[in-house]
């Protein structure tokens, strides 16, 4: 049977890292990376992708809109 999951994609060029996102996801999935993109920026990246259950609250804080919320399927 599949369970299903959340998975986050972010637009890591246009990320500025301001960590909203890192503290309005519950289940501590997100973190800022060490390295920096083309403007100097630490992104967001799903440091603990197991965890995410789908629940939109990283897309929604988000002032740039760089994050988009799937829902996928895991074999179990």
């Amino acid at each position: 049977m599949a369970k299903i999951r959340g998975a986050i994609v972010v637009d890591m060029e246009k990320c500025k890292g301001c960590s909203l996102c890192v503290v309005a996801c519950p289940t501590k999935v997100i973190s800022l990376a060490q390295e920096v993109n083309g403007k100097g920026y630490n992104y967001a990246y799903m440091e603990n992708p197991e965890s995410c259950v789908g629940c939109t609250s990283c897309a929604l804080v988000c002032p740039d809109s760089v994050i988009t919320v799937y829902k996928v399927k895991v074999e179990a």
